[in-house]
Order: C-alpha cells, then structure tokens, then sequence
C-alpha cells in the first residue's frame, strides 16, 4: 500500500475494545472507526492461528472503512541463530505472516530480528543478511514478493536491531522497510530522543542509507518506554512523564518532511487512545 498521508492505528486490540462491549475481531474495523483511526497492526507474535476464511473476511471489513492493515509476526524469530534449522524455521514464520496480511488485504509484516546467538554484532548482521535473503526468495516463490519485510529496532541492547543493523537489512532489497520504534531506540540509549535534533537524526539517517522514498513510506511503532541500563523494560502509557519519547518533535518532522508511514501505537493497554492523541498532535502540527 502506498500511503499518500500519514495513517494511524494500534497493535492489536486495547483494553477499550472488550470494554466498550466489542467480542469479535471482525468488529475491529467498526471500533476503530469510530475512533477515527486508518490503520491497524494485526497481532501474531505467538504464531500466525488466522485462517485464509477469517482473515479475508476481516480485510474485506478493514478496506469497507479504509483502515489498512500490516501484521506483526512471531516474536521468537531468531534470523541469526546458530543454529540452521531454527533459521529455516524463521523463513517460514516469515513466509506465512506473509500469507496472512495478503488474505488481510494488507502488504507490510513486521519482523523482530532476535538475539545475537553468543556471536558478534557483526557476524550476527551477516548471518541475519543472509536468512533475509532467504526469506525474500521464499516470498518470491510463493508469489508474495509484493509484501514488504520491515525488520524492527529493538529496545534491549542485548538484541539485534540497533538502527544501523536495521538499516543494513533494508539495504538488501528496495521492498523492505525498517521499522522504526521509537520507543525502543529511546529505551536503548536511554533517553537519547529528547529534542527535535535527536529524532530529525533517526530520519536522516534512514534517507542517507535507503533513499527519500523509503523515508517517505516507512513505517513506525511508538510508545513510552521504561528502561533500565539494559534497555527496555516494559511499554508504558502515554500518561509517563518520567521515560518518553514524546511524539510531538517527531509529529512536526512528519508534517514539515511531507512524509506518509504507517504509525502504530504499541501502549500498554492504552494504544487506541494513544494512536488517536498522535493522530491529533500531526494533524496540529500541520496546521
């Protein structure tokens, strides 16, 4: 999908959803209509369950409301493990979340790039290089090539996916997108995006390295983040004063670049609300 403006949602359903007296997944369109919000990041982090029936009949429902729609995959994909077969394993998880937001009517899967595996940063980027490669032929075979892999940054520092990783994933194929969390990069430099320079760097460094067009379209997780000296601790709401990130720099950034991601809300409970307040705070900041 290529988005023309800036389209907001949240991962997954928030507490508001069952309160508001919403059961199914497939009145997840209506719930965020109501909310005003055009995006949503289907949740299969513990395994991509959806069957083709469902998961076409909720993108039809999505694309009724013009609510596009991206799907976060397995959380325990490990592109760089030691170990072959749990590699394999990970181009197959990455090959049916791809599946899956192609019956969504949706074209963008978020994959966590996982642990070191005991190996250096830079050997595990090379070994995490080439099972993206692998999962890029997978997809092309499997007539998904149009589906964007957008590796994630990570918040613990233990983890692969610092920005610079990511962006070396996305420099393999033109499709790929990074998935900026800016929450997560906030957690592991422990408050590192404080000012509007902090932010404008992330975007700068993103251009320099995959182009303005994949700036323009690239797609973003935010949320408040606590962090010890390892990084991440535990996603937050944005009522934190304490840890931030706070959207509004970045809110202005989006607007004055003229730029268009998918930003999705991963608070703790509190994403919908969340997702509508950034919503409103880029619509200020256009004004």
């Amino acid at each position: 999908m290529n988005l023309s403006y800036p389209r907001f949602g949240p991962a997954g359903a928030a507490e508001s959803f069952a309160a508001m007296g919403y059961k199914s997944t497939l009145e997840m369109p209506a719930y965020l209509a109501g909310f005003g919000l055009d995006w949503f990041e289907y949740q299969c982090g513990r395994g991509v369950a959806v069957s083709e029936e469902k998961a076409r009949q909720l993108g039809a429902a999505f694309a009724r409301q013009g609510i596009g729609v991206s799907l976060h995959a397995p959380y325990y994909i490990s592109l760089a493990s030691k170990e072959p077969e749990k590699r394999d394993n990970s181009v197959q998880y990455i090959l049916q979340s791809a599946r899956a937001v192609d019956w969504l009517g949706g074209d963008r899967i978020v994959v966590h790039p996982g642990g070191l595996g005991g190996l250096s940063r830079a050997d595990a980027t090379a070994l995490a290089c080439a099972t993206l490669q692998k999962a890029l032929q997978c997809l092309d075979e499997n007539g998904l090539s149009h589906v964007h892999i957008c590796p994630e940054t990570m918040g613990k520092i233990n983890q692969l996916g610092d920005l610079d990783e990511v962006l070396t994933f996305c420099g393999l194929d033109e499709r790929m997108l990074p998935c900026v969390d800016f929450g997560h990069l906030n957690a592991r430099t422990h408050g590192g995006l404080a000012q509007k320079a902090d932010f404008a760097a992330v975007l700068n460094a993103i251009e320099n390295k995959l182009g303005s067009e994949r700036l323009r379209s690239f797609h973003i997780h935010f949320s408040k983040i606590e962090y010890t000296d390892g990084g991440e601790k535990r996603h937050l709401t944005f009522a934190d004063t304490v840890y931030g990130p706070d959207f509004e720099p970045l809110a202005d950034l989006l607007a004055a670049k003229g730029l268009a991601p998918a930003v999705v809300c991963e608070s703790a409970g509190t994403q919908t609300e969340d997702a509508q307040t950034m919503q409103q705070t880029y619509r200020a900041a256009l004004a």
